[in-house]
């Protein structure tokens, strides 16, 4: 283990294995499929203090991870990494809804009895889809960007404004298109819920973030002494849909 990683270019990252870089895209892959599944099919509710009861969205407990996993791949294995890691979300994401749909439509045996039950759980509404996909697409590039770019700015130095910072910019594309797209003009849902619900979402996921930062920092500093190198992305291609340079092997994006 490298107590003092070397600094290497983006492009040099996006040529190197890494010995846990397929974990953590597994573990980044893992979260949002169960935040989507799990999360997204349950409305919970809490009593707090002088605020009574509020209700939330069960998967704004865990999808934010997908967000601070981001930041590590960004942050240990270089923007390039992380590219390829969205996109291996991106399509995990776009099976999952298919499958889903087609799941729910097979005609259940005459002795099964839980075809409603599956309908409420896994029946999506596909603009929902539409819009949670193109907003994780969207709000997963702002926020790897923004924190690379900002590696660069800040020399290496404080871990936390980047990740709470890329987060701010990320989680904020996230939200500014996925409460819009998925429920402007619907039944009930006035402009201005839209927007409350937009901010709401945002903050909680910053709040989460902030929360987490000593976990980042745990995590990014035992995956860089591991891995033995830091990668800055000085010389990167940051368009999402840029090929992996030659003699990446396929590591990286």
């Amino acid at each position: 283990m490298n107590d003092h990683p070397t600094q290497i270019s983006g492009q040099a990252g996006a040529r190197r294995h890494f010995r846990h870089f397929d974990l953590v895209m597994a573990a980044f892959v893992a979260i949002l499929l169960l935040s989507n599944v799990i999360g997204a099919g349950k409305v919970a509710v809490v009593d707090l203090p002088l605020l009574g009861a509020w209700a939330f969205g069960a998967g704004i407990l865990f999808f934010p991870l997908s967000y601070v996993i981001g930041d590590v791949l960004t942050e240990v294995y270089g923007y390039a990494h992380a590219r390829r890691c969205i996109w291996a979300g991106f399509a995990a994401l776009v099976f999952m809804a298919v499958m889903s749909l087609v799941v729910v439509a097979l005609p259940p045996a005459e002795t099964w009895t839980g075809q409603a039950a599956y309908e409420q759980v896994f029946g999506q509404v596909p603009r929902i889809v539409a819009a949670s996909i193109i907003a994780f697409w969207a709000g997963e590039f702002a926020n790897s960007y923004v924190l690379a770019r900002m590696k660069v700015w800040t020399g290496g130095r404080m871990l936390w404004s980047r990740t709470i910072g890329s987060t701010v910019v990320g989680q904020g594309v996230d939200s500014a298109l996925f409460y819009p797209i998925a429920f402007l003009g619907a039944e009930g849902f006035t402009p201005e819920l839209v927007v409350q619900l937009s901010l709401t979402q945002w903050g909680l996921k910053v709040l989460w973030e902030v929360v987490l930062t000593p976990v980042t920092y745990l995590v990014v500093g035992a995956l860089k002494r591991s891995e033995g190198v830091d990668v800055f992305d000085t010389d990167t291609d940051f368009s999402p849909f840029a090929r992996a340079p030659e003699g990446s092997a396929g590591q990286g994006g």
